[in-house]
């Protein structure tokens, strides 16, 4: 059964950057790693609609019924719509996400609200659907 909530859950913060010192060289490459570990945390976006169990999703806020993002922390997957509503969704397991991903290297953010704003899921388009 799909399950959706009126009020957010957020997933646990990201981990906080490391300095590396003062070299510029080091910096640049500690933050072009790809996020792993227990602590990483990604996201990858859905534009199209989504169903679980046959059921298509839907946003309990806007009623949107696609171009979601999908964030994964842990065991733990995430829906986010571009109203910024975000709800746990137990039914989309590690593997169902990480079958999802085409480039694990994509664009990494030093933290999750960062890379909310950039890909355009903060609430800034509310009632839009980016293709």
């Amino acid at each position: 059964m799909h399950r959706t909530t009126d009020r957010p859950t957020e997933p646990a913060p990201a981990p906080l950057v490391l300095s590396t010192g003062t070299d510029p060289l080091l910096q640049l490459q500690y933050e072009t790693q790809p996020a792993d570990g227990p602590g990483a945390t990604c996201c990858v976006s859905h534009p199209h609609e989504l169903a679980l169990g046959g059921i298509p999703v839907m946003c309990s806020a806007c009623r949107a019924r696609r171009d979601w993002l999908l964030i994964n922390h842990g065991r733990n997957v995430w829906i986010r719509c571009r109203c910024s509503n975000q709800w746990l969704e137990p039914e989309i397991s590690r593997a169902d996400f990480d079958a999802l991903i085409a480039d694990p290297y994509g664009t990494t953010y030093p933290t999750v609200e960062t890379g909310l704003i950039a890909l355009g899921f903060d609430g800034t388009f509310v009632g839009t659907y980016l293709e």
